[in-house]
């Protein structure tokens, strides 16, 4: 497994600056939204590829097509393998979101899960043994259903402290571990505090960032989709 990058990034101490600290406010308010096909005509039969996240996955503030999810529905297809991408990001979402949704988010021929939550959890100062608890029983459930599991990382504020930091960054790291899960160590890898990339918020890729970040996923997911597609139905 590789270490996991000690990466500060710009976008949370921009964060900081504005004087977000353990009482901020997520990402982005909570609205809960159904899960959805990125290409609603797709097959009805197709197994499913599902993107449990907060707004970096909802793709906010971008058209629908250009969400890091719709854009590996695009490589999926080129691969020539038959998944249909489930969007099932939720602005604002944190740990405990995703799993209070996590049964209805999977229905269906669900084969893969692709967790990436915690930055809501990060950006309100939660406690980290809670986050990993909650993306445990994450992993766990979606397993116990039979499903594949990717699960993707995030960084904390660092205005919160380096002890919170650092608590944070190993919640990924042990529940890749202790469950043998791929894990993808940074989702906003060369994407957080690059204003090039991001959405005049600092916050949110734009459809540049947001093609990086499909790169980044697309590295651990692209061989796991291929390996299930070998698998007997």
């Amino acid at each position: 497994m590789r270490a996991r990058p000690l990466v500060l990034p710009i976008l949370f101490l921009a964060l900081a600056t504005a004087g977000c600290g353990t009482a901020s406010p997520p990402v982005e308010a909570e609205r809960v939204e159904p899960a959805r096909a990125v290409a609603p005509d797709r097959p009805a039969n197709q197994p499913r590829v599902v993107f449990l996240g907060d707004s970096l996955t909802a793709g906010l503030g971008l058209p629908e097509d250009q969400s890091y999810p719709a854009l590996i529905q695009q490589r999926i297809d080129e691969a020539g393998l038959g998944f249909t991408v489930v969007n099932a990001g939720v602005s604002g979402d944190t740990s405990a979101g995703g799993l209070r949704r996590l049964a209805w988010s999977i229905e269906g021929d669900a084969r893969v899960l692709v967790v990436a939550l915690g930055a809501n959890d990060g950006l309100r100062g939660l406690p980290p043994a809670e986050m990993q608890r909650n993306l445990a029983a994450i992993i766990e459930r979606a397993r116990g259903a039979g499903l594949r599991v990717i699960l993707a990382g995030m960084e904390a504020p660092p205005n919160i402290g380096p002890e919170y930091t650092a608590a944070f960054r190993r919640v990924y790291t042990d529940l890749a571990r202790e469950h043998d899960v791929p894990l993808i160590p940074f989702l906003l890898q060369d994407v957080a505090g690059v204003a090039s990339l991001n959405q005049a918020d600092g916050i949110h890729p734009n459809a540049r960032g947001a093609a990086i970040m499909a790169d980044t996923v697309w590295r651990t997911l692209g061989p796991v989709l291929t390996a299930v597609s070998r698998e007997e139905p």
